[in-house]
């Protein structure tokens, strides 16, 4: 039979992640240790007291049907996970929006409020599916730069006057995926001035709100002065609870915002299984406790990673949380050919920085989702890395 994709498609390039998969499947063929450090996905279990609620609940006859949206416990749940952690007060009926996890909510958030043409302020590098929601609104991506000499926050002061007039969204990510920068209560309040100034809309998306090392906890976007009246958070229960399969995640913020963000979701999905919501509520629930086991080891994670790259004389971005390390390897090679090397010299996945932008060129991405002394032996694995030619690929 012979057919056409439409011409959408061709926003959505294969991802590289196929290709990591095949080639560190090869290399563990020949009988060689294989640590993968690519992928965000919690290696640590749920707790004991989530996935009992996900069975009992599971096990009852009348689970089974529609929710048509968030229910009235997950809500409640929500709203007092974050008056708990961030003083913050939510409206539990008008103030959130649950979404079968945070990826579905970003892609779909700009066909609420973007038009074709309008531009959409994101980062460089960014997580990519802020790019596929954006141009699946036929919406226009400006990318501002994370730099070192800003901390790797976005310089909003350079975005172009005529630019700030024709945008809709600000998309922001703190702590970052893939660059973990952290917020600051300043950063924040230049961003409502920012968005009030243009009339523009505010994502945070605070996925690795959980994932700290310092003792200092992120600040919400929501506890700046303003914050509610230019936009909202987007948070997942995905990382912070080890529950990425479940794909649960939620918008808080601004209630006219959400209103419409929930008539567009009553015309693609009904609702999330219901077990998944209770388990989620439990999570919430408990959220210190067990957030708190997660940054003890997290928190080992990255320091012995940091120290380890170091000592190998490749350039970590400073952090202080976040599931990722963003490093730059010492050696003359295209960042995509670098990973495939990797794997095959060492015996370590990672992603090439570039596929989340033109600015992670010669970085790569790598995930806090192994126990310590595996994250032990990649270093030492890396270690044993030898310069090759350099080769472009495209």
């Amino acid at each position: 039979m012979n057919f056409k994709t439409s011409k959408k498609m061709s926003i959505f390039p294969p991802t590289i992640f196929g290709e990591l998969k095949a080639a560190a499947a090869a290399k563990k063929a020949t009988g060689e240790n294989v640590i993968d450090l690519s992928l965000g996905s919690p290696d640590l279990p749920p707790d004991e007291r989530v996935r009992r609620a996900l069975s009992e609940q599971s096990a009852l006859v009348s689970s089974y049907g529609y929710t048509l949206g968030g229910t009235k416990r997950f809500h409640e749940a929500v709203a007092n996970y974050y008056k708990r952690r961030t003083g913050v007060l939510i409206d539990p009926e008008t103030e959130i929006l649950q979404t079968m996890g945070s990826q579905e909510g970003l892609v779909h958030l700009p066909l609420a409020f973007c038009d074709e043409g309008d531009y959409v302020l994101t980062t460089n590098p960014a997580y990519v599916a802020y790019d596929a929601g954006i141009k699946l609104a036929g919406a226009v991506p400006y990318y501002m730069p994370l730099l070192s000499e800003n901390d790797f926050l976005p310089d909003l002061n350079e975005i172009p006057e005529e630019v700030a007039k024709k945008a809709k969204l600000l998309i922001l990510n703190l702590p970052g995926n893939p660059v973990p920068a952290m917020p600051s209560e300043e950063f924040f309040k230049e961003v409502v001035a920012f968005a009030k100034k243009h009339e523009i809309i505010v994502l945070h998306d605070a996925a690795y709100s959980e994932y700290y090392f310092t003792g200092e906890r992120p600040a919400s976007f929501l506890t700046t002065p303003g914050a509610k009246e230019v936009g909202m958070e987007i948070n997942s229960l995905s990382k912070s609870f080890s529950l990425a399969g479940a794909r649960i995640a939620y918008f808080i913020g601004n209630a006219e915002m959400i209103k419409v963000l929930r008539e567009l979701k009553s015309n693609l999905d009904y609702g999330t299984f219901g077990p998944i919501q209770e388990a989620a509520a439990v999570a919430l629930d408990h959220g210190e406790e067990i957030t708190d086991r997660l940054r003890a080891e997290f928190s080992k994670r990255h320091h012995t990673l940091m120290e380890g790259l170091a000592k190998l004389g490749w350039e970590t971005t400073p952090s202080a949380g976040g599931m990722f390390v963003w490093a730059k390897y010492p050696f003359e090679m295209d960042d995509k050919q670098f990973v495939f090397e990797a794997i095959k010299q060492a015996g370590v996945v990672m992603v090439p920085g570039s596929i989340f932008g033109t600015a992670g060129e010669g970085y790569v991405r790598i995930a806090l989702v192994q126990k310590v002394e595996l994250i032990e032996q990649a270093i030492e694995q890396l270690a044993k890395m030898v310069t090759v030619e350099s080769v472009k690929v495209d």
